[in-house]
């Protein structure tokens, strides 16, 4: 059960650039792929995903090009 505030995929959306960075410096931090699951900014990103799945790719995907950008 999700204890976050309710909040529309407009906002959402709006803050799509901010999940990104958000999992971007978990990740420069040492974050492990376990941790980084338990995130606000994943549960975020997976509402996305799964409310607008061509547009948004599932924070998986997005996990493995950061860390392929990051050259881990």
């Amino acid at each position: 059960m999700s204890t976050s505030p309710a909040i529309t995929i407009g906002e959402l959306e709006a803050k799509y650039p901010l999940y990104c960075k958000a999992m971007r410096l978990l990740l420069s931090e040492g974050r492990s792929p376990l941790q980084m699951k338990k995130t606000l900014c994943w549960e975020r990103l997976e509402t996305l995903h799964m409310s607008l799945p061509r547009r948004y790719k599932a924070p998986s995907h997005l996990l493995r090009l950061i860390q392929r950008d990051l050259g881990d």
